[in-house]
């Protein structure tokens, strides 16, 4: 049995495999055409290898970083067969990741003092934002936390609504102002909340607007140091959410929080209906970040903890 198995439930893996499906299927069918007539990986498998990688979303300087490590297995073994490729791939991604992600799932870990744990969620509109917050609420009331929500994207009213089904489906307080309310004064009110009922995790919503990197910046500094007159080192988790399916544009996305907030974790979500899984890879080499979670399905356990082995299993196996 491999390590993967040991370690992850036969139904969570499932659905990772389920979930990677069509990354993995364009993936494998771009590599095949790739070494289809060679026996030996050489310049032009590694040149096509290239290609395939960088088409695949995992984007151009990983790809490089990779093909490098590659270069250098076939310089040392001298001989490397196209049959190995595969196998070789896997062991040179996952020790990529292995210098951003730990091995163990790195899901987070709520201290049991210095309580409650606030967790602000960032990112664009669309990505799955308020979907990943409900989800996350489930797993920690799961484990007998007590949550509060915050609804501080106060500029769409469907930004509330939708924030409200989800606490209401995981049957956690959610505490709220009218639309146009002060972002601010609803986390304070939020932390306040917190406070007086003895909560353990608190997940604050923000609003997803990037046409302003400026007000974002001025916007989230400002939640932060509202936060902070109730709890000195709120929030302890900057959760960037990051839509997978947009390949590309996710980079962009997060070249863009990262430089208008302190990102501590990413969660890259709608891998399922996507070709592009390969960017989960790009991004926690090039951003440096953990990424924390996955979304592998709309189901309410689809929100997986990421775990670099059981990753690249997924998508090579």
């Amino acid at each position: 049995m491999s390590f993967f198995k040991k370690i992850f439930s036969k139904e969570k893996k499932e659905t990772l495999d389920k979930g990677l499906e069509k990354s993995k299927s364009s993936f494998l069918d771009k590599l095949s055409k790739a070494v289809a007539g060679k026996s030996k990986v050489d310049e032009d498998v590694l040149d096509n290898l290239e290609e395939v990688l960088i088409s695949s979303d995992v984007g151009v300087k990983t790809t490089l970083k990779i093909i490098d490590r590659i270069e250098a297995r076939v310089a040392k073994d001298k001989y490397l067969g196209t049959d190995e490729l595969n196998k070789i791939l896997r062991e040179e991604i996952a020790g990529l990741l292995s210098e951003t992600n730990s091995g163990e799932a790195t899901k987070f870990d709520l201290p049991s003092t210095n309580k409650p744990h606030v967790i602000m969620v960032v990112g664009v509109n669309g990505v799955g934002k308020t979907t990943t917050i409900g989800k996350l609420a489930y797993q920690f009331k799961k484990e007998g936390k007590k949550v509060i929500l915050g609804a501080a994207d106060t500029f769409r009213a469907a930004a509330i609504d939708q924030l409200q089904v989800w606490a209401d489906r995981t049957d956690v307080p959610l505490v709220k102002q009218s639309m146009g309310s002060d972002p601010a004064s609803v986390a304070y009110d939020t932390l306040e909340s917190a406070i007086t009922r003895d909560a353990d995790v608190v997940i604050i919503d923000t609003a997803g607007r990037l046409h302003n990197k400026v007000n974002l910046m001025n916007e989230l500094t400002k939640i932060k140091r509202v936060m902070q007159k109730i709890i000195d080192d709120a929030p302890q988790e900057v959760l960037l959410i990051l839509d997978g399916s947009t390949g590309q544009n996710a980079f962009e996305q997060a070249k863009q929080f990262t430089a208008a907030t302190e990102v501590t974790s990413l969660a890259v979500t709608k891998l399922d209906g996507t070709a592009k899984g390969g960017v989960v890879i790009g991004i926690s080499d090039q951003f440096q970040i953990p990424v924390k979670y996955i979304g592998v399905g709309e189901g309410i356990e689809d929100l997986q903890v990421f775990n670099k082995f059981e990753f690249v299993d997924s998508f090579f196996n």
